[in-house]
């Protein structure tokens, strides 16, 4: 497999060589004998899968990770054929798609990169110019407000407030920006910041409530429709593909706004497939539990890798990263330990930018290493009501 279907192993051989069991042992916290038992775990086995999500990827050495990973895969073959491979996770539902249609700087609907062939190619399709050059990533466009270089910030489900590194000046960037918009499902705390000139929130429907219903598209490539549910609806919310395409034909002349509309979900499916060909047969799905796997049950079928050069998968020299803890002394935290770890940690479906209140409402504390725990656990562990790190939830969290 390797002769035949990678590039590179030679070289990542010559770096493996020139690392000491004593730096590996350092660097990755573990000693010898539980490698080597891995190893041998590993090299005994027909079929291996590897899985992983932000443990790795969200990490100073995330991409080192990443292909570490991959080298270990691609070294015993477990690419390209049934019961094994590599799986990354995203980590919220909605964002494989989401990244997949556009809604990243690099790269337009399909996966295509953004560049002039390709901008060409969709300006083609739409009739309409489209942009050949990249847009900017989350902390970009914060930087960016905090320059005052950004006119107007559409916010669609994000909380950047909470979400980003140095609260502090991301609620200054935020209310540097002349006009904001706000379009999610509920209230969050970044929507509260000062307003330069303009706020403005526009209330969405929920995945249930979506006109036509919609899809969601799982971390294995499977296209899944999700039927809209019938019910009272609230207030003027809409569904999300419509404010966005309202707000865009608002802005174009009248003889061109029938480029950006759209009747019917169906519709917006049926043009999904026209412009992104890895996404075919999203048009036809209907009713609950029709899906389509995009690129077929395999990718990179017998191991080879048509997307790379000469087809090939290619292996990484990598040496191990420095393992220096983060330590975050007295005055960090205002606490009295000498020093610390930082760890944090997400919880099931509790979404990192859910905030729904700074303080408990049972005991009135605002401490933020609060655990969320049900009554029976509390009970018992011993825990009594009311304890600063204890906050009343459903059984069933």
């Amino acid at each position: 497999f390797i002769a035949a279907h990678t590039a590179g192993f030679d070289e990542m051989k010559a770096a493996l060589e020139k690392q000491s069991w004593e730096e590996l042992e350092e660097s990755a916290g573990m000693i010898r004998d539980h490698m080597l038992r891995f190893a041998e775990i590993y090299a005994s086995v027909k079929n291996a899968v590897f899985i992983w999500s932000m443990g790795l990827t969200q990490h100073r050495f995330g991409v080192e990770n990443v292909k570490a990973v991959v080298n270990l895969a691609l070294a015993r073959g477990m690419i390209g054929r049934a019961n094994a491979g590599v799986v990354p996770i995203r980590g919220h539902s909605g964002v494989q798609g989401a990244a997949e249609c556009g809604a990243v700087p690099n790269t337009f609907p399909g996966g295509f990169p953004v560049n002039e062939e390709n901008a060409r190619r969709l300006g083609e399709l739409w009739g309409a110019p489209v942009p050949s050059t990249p847009g900017l990533s989350a902390p970009e466009m914060l930087d960016a407000a905090g320059r005052d270089a950004l006119d107007l910030l559409w916010c669609a489900g994000g909380n950047f407030l909470d979400t980003l590194p140095e609260p502090e000046r991301m609620r200054d960037a935020l209310a540097r920006v002349p006009v904001r918009v706000h379009q999610d499902l509920f209230l969050n705390s970044s929507m509260f910041v000062e307003p330069n000139e303009c706020v403005l929130l526009l209330p969405g429907r929920t995945r249930y409530e979506q006109s036509g219903g919609g899809t969601l598209t799982s971390t294995e490539r499977r296209i899944r429709f999700s039927p809209e549910i019938p019910g009272p609806r609230i207030g003027e919310a809409m569904s999300e593909w419509e404010i966005f395409m309202r707000a865009g034909e608002a802005a174009l002349p009248p003889e061109k706004r029938h480029l950006l509309h759209f009747d019917s979900a169906d519709a917006l499916r049926a043009e999904m497939e026209r412009a992104m060909p890895m996404y075919a047969g999203i048009a036809s799905l209907r009713a609950e539990g029709d899906s389509v796997q995009y690129g077929g049950q395999l990718l990179c079928t017998g191991g080879v890798c048509a997307n790379l050069p000469g087809a090939r998968a290619r292996f990484t020299p990598l040496a191990p990263p420095p393992n220096d803890p983060v330590i975050l002394g007295p005055d960090a935290l205002n606490r009295s330990e000498e020093s610390l770890f930082y760890l944090t940690t997400r919880r099931g479906k509790q979404f990192n930018s859910m905030l729904w209140s700074a303080a408990d409402s049972v005991t009135g504390s605002t401490r933020r290493d609060a655990i969320f725990i049900s009554h029976e656990d509390a009970h018992r562990l011993g825990l009594r009501d009311g304890a600063p790190v204890l906050l009343r939830a459903a059984a069933s969290n």
